[in-house]
Formats: structure tokens, sequence, C-alpha cells
């Protein structure tokens, strides 16, 4: 009767991995075509039959058209500098905001978490218009300023309650140790918690970057200039310029995708490195 069982696990087991693995290839079917699309002719990309799996010419050219066709290194460093700018406000105030909620003592603090959390359920579309009007009326459209200076202001609602559901999951012993050891809110914060939270802190810089890289409304709501277009407008502005080259839009795509796949290996390595070495589970 155990081996029954036992057959019966494996099976459903196996047919269980079966599923999420089509399911995978089907989601991955989209970045398949790209990549297999930036290094073919335009002409060959949709013809079916034949069906050309993967090129047997590979047109690496494509590659260079694309990069020199528009302004790529300047838009691409334009989205370094706002990504980096957010990445930093964000594990930096998001961070010391969850500590105040999750590790100190002072009245109100429910309150204001509860007010915190109501702002999830407010729409981003609600608050365009006075935000840039603020923005505006402060001389900063057409600048960075209102990409990168919100994430100073705590960093998102929802890493906050991230970072600080991780943080309640930190023993308190350890902060009655270093208070006992005359170290003060700050010093613990830095010396401890931080690189205790070294995980969350990756989830956090992982979802930071994403969201940024990918960003197109607030650029396109705040930036003006060419000059100063991130890599998501440079695109839009590339695919207005070559409509019919598919080739070399395929290219510019994948050109951009690749430093989200770089970011996200090592950025899973970390996280992993993160989890061993504090062994706490938020």
């Amino acid at each position: 009767m155990r081996k029954k069982k036992n057959a019966i696990y494996y099976v459903k087991k196996t047919g269980f991995y079966i599923l999420l693995s089509a399911l995978a290839l089907f989601c991955l079917l989209p970045m398949y075509w790209m990549v297999r699309s930036s290094f073919m002719k335009n002409v060959d990309i949709f013809v079916m039959d034949p069906f050309v799996v993967w090129p047997k010419e590979m047109h690496w050219e494509n590659y260079v058209k694309a990069f020199q066709s528009a302004n790529f290194l300047q838009y691409g460093l334009n989205t370094i500098i706002i990504v980096a700018g957010c990445m930093v406000g964000t594990l930096l105030t998001c961070s010391m905001a969850a500590y105040a909620f999750a590790r100190l003592k002072w009245k109100g603090k429910n309150i204001c978490f509860a007010m915190l959390l109501a702002t999830m359920m407010l729409p981003g579309t609600v608050t365009l218009i006075p935000q840039f009007i603020i923005w505006k009326n402060l001389h900063m459209v057409n600048t960075f300023w209102p990409l990168i200076f919100p994430a100073f202001l705590g960093g998102g609602a929802f890493n906050i309650f991230l970072m600080r559901q991780f943080l309640l999951g930190i023993p308190k012993e350890l902060d009655e140790a270093a208070t006992l050891d005359g170290a003060g809110a700050f010093q613990i914060y830095w010396r401890i918690i931080l690189p205790l939270s070294r995980s969350a802190l990756v989830v956090v810089a992982l979802f930071t970057f994403m969201n940024n890289w990918n960003d197109f409304f607030g650029p396109l709501i705040y930036l003006n200039e060419k000059q100063k277009y991130t890599l998501a407008l440079g695109l839009l502005q590339f695919k207005g310029d070559y409509s019919n080259k598919w080739n070399l839009m395929m290219a510019a795509s994948t050109m951009v995708v690749i430093p989200c796949f770089a970011v996200y290996v090592v950025g899973q390595k970390q996280l992993i490195e993160g989890i061993s070495m504090t062994g706490i589970k938020g």
C-alpha cells in the first residue's frame, strides 16, 4: 500500500512540473521571438512556411545598425542615473521607515502604519495632476528630479510594508543586547538590522530596478527633450522612426532587456547568500 502511494505521489509531482515547464515555455515565447527576430532579415521574420526556429545566418549587424540609428547611449545613461538615484533613496528611506514601524515604540505608530497602507489603495492617476502641478511650480519639469526625489520620501508604501514584515522576524533580543552595550537606535539600525536585512534589501532593490528601468509613464509626463529621454521613451521614438524595420526594433529591444537579466542573475545570487547568511525568514 505504501509503494502505491509513493508511485501516485511521484506521478502527480512529475505532472505538476511538466505543467509548470509548459507554462514557463509559453511565457518565454515572446522573448524567444524577440531574440530570434533580432538576428534575421526583416523580410524573413514573418515567414511561417517553412517556419525557421533559429536563423542559420546570424545578422549581428542588426544590433550595430539599431545602436547607431538612435542615441541609445545617452538614453541608457539617463536611465542609469534615474535608476541609481531611485535605488539609493528607496533602500535608505524604506529601511529606515520600516525600522521605525517594526522596532521602535512611539505613540500613533499603528495609526500611521494604517494610513501608510491606505495609500496603496489610492490609484496613481488620482494624484498625477496635483503632483505635476507641484513639480511645475517648483520649476522642475523636464528634469530628473520628479522621477528621483520621491524615492527619498519613504521609497513607497509596499517597500516599507515588505521591509517591516521582514524586520519583525529578527529577534528583538539583539536590540536589547545592543542597548545594554550602549548602542543607540541609529547604531542598532546601521550595524545590526541592515546587515541582517540583506535578503529583503535585495528584493526591494530588484523591484525598484525593474519598476524604474521599465518605467514609461513617468518619463513621458515629465521629460520633454530628446536628450533627456530614457530607454523606454527611446524605444518609442525608435519605433516611430523605423516602424517597418522589425529586425532593428527587436535588436534594440533585446539590448534594453539584457541589463534586466544581468541584474536578476546578480540579485538572485545575493538573495541566496543573504538568506544563508542570516538564516532568518521574513
